[in-house]
């Protein structure tokens, strides 16, 4: 994504992010809805830290492969004991 700058005679200057090739010469001001010309200076491109970006493109693939898990991450299994003592005790 790209930040595009352009000017409402009325309103002034406002930014407007979208990919890049997709600014047209003019659009709409947000504001007053009265035609803005676009300012051509040189694009603002953000970059995301690659694991805020892996984050979004696993997120996005989910909506349409989720991945299939077969028990909650994070949690272990629990340890059974042999003791015949141990199976008295009350259960969490």
């Amino acid at each position: 994504m790209a930040t595009f700058e352009y000017r409402c005679a009325q309103d002034g200057s406002f930014d407007v992010a979208m990919p890049v090739g997709t600014a047209g010469p003019s659009t709409n001001c947000p504001r007053c809805g009265s035609p803005a010309t676009r300012v051509f200076s040189a694009p603002r491109l953000t970059r995301i830290p690659a694991a805020l970006r892996e984050a979004v493109d696993r997120t996005e693939r989910s909506a349409e492969q989720p991945e299939v898990v077969g028990r909650v991450p994070g949690r272990r299994t629990a340890r059974h004991s042999t003791n015949p003592a141990h199976a008295r005790l009350p259960r969490w």
